[in-house]
């Protein structure tokens, strides 16, 4: 097979990644581009422009994935893909998920320039809504394209303002009658890997350019409400007290005693979001809204710890005597790179002498979703001090071309089968 013949170029990498962190609604205090706003739409038009640039043929979805395909010489085959998202939480970094995009745009561009016409199509996608930022549920492009997510379920996520996702999308002139058209079936993809930095601090501190992704952690997440009886904090006895916010704190302390006793290493729980209502300092509140975000690197012992959770809300319950309405979010099942693909992203590293790492990833990312139809794998580059959703995110150019070396050495073998 005839080689690449140049390596991925920094500067490449950070011209377009600079140019997008431009589109950004709260610049003075990091990143924010949160989905179908005007500067995420405006960062879309962008990245559409780049992949237009390089003459890739542009098209997208009914949610919005956009698709940027180098065609192959046998259109018949299934493609390859790469690729990952532009939206971000609020006030983040301007590597999380960018990376990913322009990674694989300047991977097609190396294939390019070598004069390489792949066998298979390649594709660079841009997942529609990998953070939960604005509908409160995660990967939503990728969740459409596995089938877990439907028209009925985009007419019911609303975000802050009542809208709906499937309202938002017509707005913006999304055909909704294609929304039954966006799954895709188990096969239909060759195999999918996805570029991402780190967000942690494994690499950096191992002092490797490389992690080699074998799992990517699962979330199950919970939106609670816990109701009690808001009175005054001077003239009410602790004894006839029914505090709500109490209650949640008891909850957060014993999801992370189930966490801390869990028999797997990867087990995490996190209580990141409180509401309280009437939030005065002297008064007892009446009404608790926060979240709970449990993820494992294996699904039963998962379970284990929600359904161990979910006997302690009871107890919580009968004993604070309040009243809690809990509403499962998700429950997502771990996903499990792919041998063959690792092993390709293995060789490449060995040939291309950069050490690497195995590891697990904690955070999920639509690899998770892609895994549920077609074989993954993800390729880590270090995390400045492993800070990331922060503007003091950063990841060397450098070694996101050395990643980006990686990805396009092993998307060329997949799409030369």
């Amino acid at each position: 097979m005839k080689l690449l013949s140049e390596p991925a170029s920094a500067a490449n990498i950070q011209r377009i990644l600079e140019k997008l962190d431009t589109f950004n609604s709260d610049p003075s205090r990091g990143t924010t581009r949160v989905l179908f706003t005007p500067v995420e739409v405006a960062g879309r038009s962008y990245i559409k422009e780049e992949m237009a640039a390089l003459g890739l043929t542009v098209r997208e979805d009914a949610i919005g994935n956009i698709f940027a395909a180098l065609p192959g010489s046998d259109p018949s085959l299934a493609p390859v893909w790469t690729g990952s998202h532009i939206d971000t939480v609020l006030q983040a970094g301007m590597y999380d998920g960018m990376a990913g995009v322009v990674a694989g745009l300047e991977a097609v561009r190396l294939i390019r320039a070598a004069g390489i016409t792949p066998v298979r199509t390649i594709e660079v996608v841009v997942y529609t809504s990998e953070e939960p930022t604005r509908f409160g549920l995660n990967c939503l492009g990728s969740r459409a394209l596995a089938g877990a997510l439907t028209l009925e379920d985009a007419e019911r996520l609303r975000d802050e303002e009542g809208r709906t996702l499937a309202e938002v999308l017509a707005d913006l002139g999304y055909d909704l009658s294609r929304f039954k058209d966006i799954p895709v079936a188990r096969g239909a993809v060759r195999g999918a890997i996805e570029l991402h930095i780190e967000q942690g601090a494994v690499l950096e501190s191992l002092g490797l350019p490389i992690g080699l992704v074998k799992t990517i952690s699962a979330p199950t997440n919970f939106e609670v409400s816990v109701r009690g009886k808001q009175s005054h904090a001077g003239s009410t006895p602790m004894h006839l007290r029914h505090d709500a916010f109490l209650a949640c704190c008891e909850i957060a302390l014993e999801l992370e005693r189930l966490a801390k006793a869990s028999s797997s290493p990867d087990t995490v729980g996190t209580v990141g979001k409180v509401e309280v209502v009437p939030n005065a300092s002297n008064v007892i509140s009446g009404l608790v809204h926060f979240s709970i975000d449990i993820r494992d690197s294996d699904y039963e012992t998962k379970s284990r710890l929600v359904a161990g959770l979910k006997e302690f809300f009871r107890e919580v319950e009968a004993r604070r005597q309040v009243e809690l309405d809990i509403r499962q979010i998700n429950d997502d099942l771990p996903t499990h790179s792919d041998p063959a693909i690792l092993a390709l992203l293995e060789g490449a590293c060995i040939k291309k002498e950069i050490p690497y790492h195995k590891m697990v990833s904690g955070a999920f990312h639509d690899s998770m979703m892609v895994g549920r139809f077609a074989p993954i794998a993800m390729i880590f580059v270090p995390s400045k001090d492993g800070i990331s959703h922060n503007p003091d995110e950063f990841t060397e150019y450098g070694d996101i071309a050395k990643g980006t070396d990686i990805l396009a050495e092993a998307l060329l073998r997949m799409a030369m089968e």
